[in-house]
């Protein structure tokens, strides 16, 4: 078996894929809400064994960075990272967003712009702009360039900006389909996309090396503040 390509992510839905460099051999998807440290493994699993593989063949990991709510980005990449550090494997992170905006570009050959725009909650959506080149055939295949990098905002206040694309889709375009219609029905990132995003990212000479969370704003749960006491002399001992 030849050596293979893991790709996690986790920033909408759990998505996981197998490739061999050539062409995605395997993926699986789950798309419940707050599943994800329940049924990752069992995913990688299950792709591995389709193509008749372990996880001993897997030579390179991608993970997914989001954006995407905390808990599950945090899974799917500390998976990314333990697997590839107990195996020994390349490690290459991607914002979430690219593997959906290349899908979108390959499913819609004639589009040159691509809006992406994903549920962030507190009534709020993850974004980002692509501009889109080649033809989509094996000697000119889609390739993607963010021309704006992920962002976070409230849906009205970026709608100009996204509907002037040829395409806009992701999760929040489905959420907020009267500020936001969408024009393709994909909805979360694929980790098969995912791969290939990377591999076409890598051959321009980005650098993928950080696999940090894109968490784009705090976490809905702060910090306790340190308690004062009611003289405010703070926990200073009397």
């Amino acid at each position: 078996m030849a050596k293979l390509t893991l790709g996690i992510d986790t920033s909408g839905a759990v998505s996981v894929a197998v490739s061999d460099g050539c062409q995605v051999l395997a993926r699986r998807m789950d798309e419940r809400a707050r599943h994800h440290d329940e049924v990752l493994l069992d995913m990688i699993d299950a792709v591995l064994d389709e193509t008749g593989s372990s996880r001993a063949d897997i030579s390179c990991v991608v993970g997914g960075r989001g954006p995407g709510p905390f808990t599950g980005l945090r899974v799917g990449l500390v998976t990314a990272r333990s697997i590839a550090s107990v195996l020994g494997a390349r490690l290459i992170g991607l914002p979430s967003l690219d593997a959906i905006a290349l899908e979108a570009a390959e499913r819609c050959p004639e589009a040159k712009t691509i809006a992406v725009a994903l549920d962030a909650r507190r009534r709020e959506v993850y974004w980002a702009l692509y501009e889109v080149s080649g033809e989509g055939s094996d000697a000119s295949p889609r390739h993607i360039v963010r021309t704006f990098e992920p962002g976070v905002a409230a849906p009205a206040d970026i709608a100009s900006s996204l509907m002037a694309a040829d395409v806009l889709v992701g999760s929040g375009a489905h959420l907020y389909p009267e500020i936001l219609p969408p024009t393709g029905e994909l909805r979360h990132a694929d980790a098969g996309s995912l791969i290939r995003a990377a591999f076409s990212a890598e051959e321009r000479g980005e650098d993928l090396s950080s696999t940090e969370p894109l968490y784009l704003r705090e976490a809905d749960a702060a910090k306790p503040k340190r308690r004062k006491s009611a003289l405010g002399l703070g926990d200073r001992p009397a």
